[in-house]
């Protein structure tokens, strides 16, 4: 009997208390990390039973739109959010006179990639326009301009 009492008193206050409780949003909206932290905790948890996904999209509002793939993080991206961009134009400011084994290569735009493979190459070539391709499993290759020579590589900076 004891705990009928309970378990009343417990069904009863629930909408009580999930009225007082902060949504996502507002939540997000908090700059300091403790609090934003403390307001999460204080988020009450779906009832057992309840698909996780359907109390999501009621508290959580619309969804964002998707962003457009950002050229500046290629090569760096986690291997579970593959971009949409497959390569990239840039070029090797001076003079190149080829690369070897772990040999880093900074580019015009800023990237620095690093050979990943045991390929060496000789080359005399000054600012030479370079593209790095996708490959398959995660791969990336640079190529150059006019030429047929290609490396392994992956990006480092």
């Amino acid at each position: 009997m004891r705990h009928l009492v309970l378990l009343s008193l417990a069904l009863a206050a629930g909408p009580v208390l999930a009225q007082n409780a902060p949504s996502l949003q507002a939540c997000r909206a908090i700059t300091d990390a403790a609090q934003r932290l403390a307001c999460y905790d204080a988020l009450p948890l779906p009832a057992p039973g309840t698909p996780a996904a359907a109390t999501a999209t009621t508290t959580a509002g619309p969804a964002a739109a998707p962003t457009a793939p950002d050229s500046t993080r290629f090569g760096l991206e986690a291997k579970a959010a593959r971009s949409l961009i497959e390569s990239i134009d840039s070029s090797i400011e001076g003079r190149f006179d080829g690369w070897g084994p772990k040999d880093r290569i900074r580019l015009a735009n800023g990237q620095v990639w690093q050979i990943a493979d045991d390929s060496t190459a000789a080359l005399s070539v000054t600012n030479p326009k370079v593209t790095i391709r996708r490959g398959t499993l995660g791969v990336f290759y640079l190529e150059f301009e006019k030429s047929n020579r290609t490396a392994r590589v992956r990006r480092v900076e």
